[in-house]
């Protein structure tokens, strides 16, 4: 019987979503901390360890174990040769920026000109405001390693703030699975990249953004957006997925909130320093735009396999035609899919295109992708072959640089091995982009749905009929056929299933993973 500090929720009728009674990943994973909640446990709001409480610890203890890997830099590798922190797989902009960006001599982004070819600062704004907010809480004075140092555990200490953020909202956007939140905070690429650049802060608003999204508050949203692109341009193209979802349920008016608050937000995030130091402002874009081929991309394997040369303006060109190319598909199969896709799954399919055919991969880009995979498709097997291939990558482009920085002692990974990491990234993330497909072609497939759900994180996308679709679809709406949503069998015993729930007509489902 329940003790009084103990609050039970009201018995519900929908089958149980919790990972370890649903996916046989984690439910043979979690027999390192007991086993899969029992049978009869009961679900408590009023205790301690709720769902969110715990992600939010276990992001806290994974970014912990990402900052011991990165240890043998901060002790000495960031500071005794390049070989060194690429032999360890422990680099970071973040130290070395402190000093090449101008931070160490106090001088301020965007106004300050730098020493050297670069100029400016190349980052957006906001990204630039917490690099200086992080070297104005750095304490000055002492040898200029210490202040490295420093400064990387200050700017740590944000970027955790962070990352809690993002699991926290990733478990608070679909409702129901909470503990599909674990996938963020437990993700080997989330620990190991975390701390090599500041794109946490733009993931962190974008994951705020689809929170409420999914509450229906579309305005929040655009602001949100509009701070995340303020903050790393990426954000910007989930506008793209919901125009198309909005056009098919006819939310022009949500819609344009969404648009209204993001141009208004990243105009005012951008206003004072594009009229103060136009030049400054300017580096971000301009830098991207000349930015040649860089680590990480299939354009990479091309120039190097084939010897041939492609400018900066053709990449452009090229990777830009692409993108939109692909940007169409997806745009199609929104429109024509037989029951309108979820708004984090073509999310996650546009952001994965603009990566896919970049002509630069950064290791810590992986981040962009975390928050809107879990929410795509929280499948523990799939998600976990994705990120066996980005931790390839991460170990990959290291030993590559380890390769080209170590002289006549070639140690590391030579070219042929760098470009099997870099096909390996690309199959793992066009393999997920190919279940997330499937899912909108197949419905029934789609781990979401199989309660009876039909967009949690859709807001006002949530059971709304279609006003427009391609081909024999129009008209179909959620809401309109309650009876046509997947169907899920129950009473099919307690094993982890992908068609069991495990539990009895009326019995509430408890809040063990």
């Amino acid at each position: 019987m329940p003790s009084a500090e103990e609050t039970t929720v009201p018995r519900d009728d929908r089958p149980d979503v919790r990972p370890t009674r649903r996916d046989s990943v984690a439910a043979a994973g979690s027999e390192l901390i007991g086993g899969p909640a029992g049978r009869w446990a009961l679900r408590v709001r009023s205790g301690y360890l709720t769902p969110v409480r715990v992600i939010a610890l276990t992001a806290i203890g994974m970014f912990a174990l990402g900052m011991v890997q990165k240890m043998p830099c901060y002790d000495w590798a960031w500071f005794r040769g390049a070989s060194s922190q690429y032999t360890h797989a422990c680099y970071s902009d973040i130290p070395h920026l402190f000093v090449g960006r101008g931070f160490s001599e106090g001088l301020i982004p965007y106004f300050d000109r730098l020493p050297g070819d670069m100029e400016y600062l190349e980052y957006p704004v906001l990204t630039g405001l917490f690099m200086q907010i992080a070297a104005w809480l750095t304490p000055s004075g002492g040898p200029l390693q210490d202040q490295q140092q420093l400064y990387w555990m200050v700017n740590a200490g944000m970027l955790m703030v962070c990352a809690v953020i993002i699991a926290v909202c990733v478990s608070r956007t679909h409702a129901r699975r909470p503990w599909d939140a674990l996938l963020v905070a437990l993700a080997p690429a989330f620990a190991l990249t975390a701390t090599i650049n500041w794109d946490l802060l733009a993931v962190a608003l974008t994951a705020a953004a689809m929170l409420m999204w999914s509450r229906s508050r579309p305005l929040a949203f655009g602001v949100l957006i509009g701070l995340a692109t303020a903050a790393k341009l990426y954000a910007l193209f989930l506008l793209g997925p919901l125009l198309v979802l909005c056009w098919r349920a006819g939310k022009w008016r949500e819609y344009g909130l969404a648009v209204l608050g993001a141009a208004g937000s990243w105009l005012l995030a951008n206003l004072y320093v594009m009229q103060a130091a136009p030049e400054g402002w300017r580096k971000f874009y301009t830098f991207n735009q000349e930015r040649d081929i860089d680590f990480g991309s299939f354009w990479l394997i091309i120039v190097q396999r084939f010897e041939v040369t492609i400018t900066p303006e053709e990449v452009n060109r090229y990777s830009l035609f692409l993108a939109v190319l692909a940007c169409a598909g997806i745009a199609w199969l929104t429109l024509s899919a037989p029951r309108r896709p979820r708004f984090a799954q073509v999310a996650f399919l546009v952001v994965a295109a603009f990566i896919l055919t970049n002509k630069v991969y950064s290791p810590q880009y992986v981040l962009w992708l975390i928050p809107l995979a879990v929410l795509a498709r929280p499948r523990w097997r799939d998600f976990l072959i994705w990120q066996a291939c980005e931790a390839a990558y991460f170990l990959g482009i290291w030993m590559y640089l380890a390769y080209t920085t170590s002289g006549n002692q070639r140690q590391g990974l030579p070219p042929e091995g760098y470009h099997f990491a870099i096909a390996l990234h690309l199959l793992g993330t066009l393999y997920l982009c190919a279940i997330v497909v499937r899912d909108i072609l197949r419905p029934e497939r789609d781990v979401v749905r199989q309660d009876g759900s039909d967009d949690p994180s859709g807001g006002v996308l949530d059971r709304a009929d279609d006003v427009f679709a391609l081909g024999r679809q129009r008209g179909y709406g959620a809401a309109r056929g309650e009876a046509e949503a997947p169907k899920v069998r129950w009473g099919a015993g307690p094993g982890p299933s992908e068609d069991s729930d495990g539990l009895k007509d009326g019995e509430a489902p408890p809040s063990g993973p």
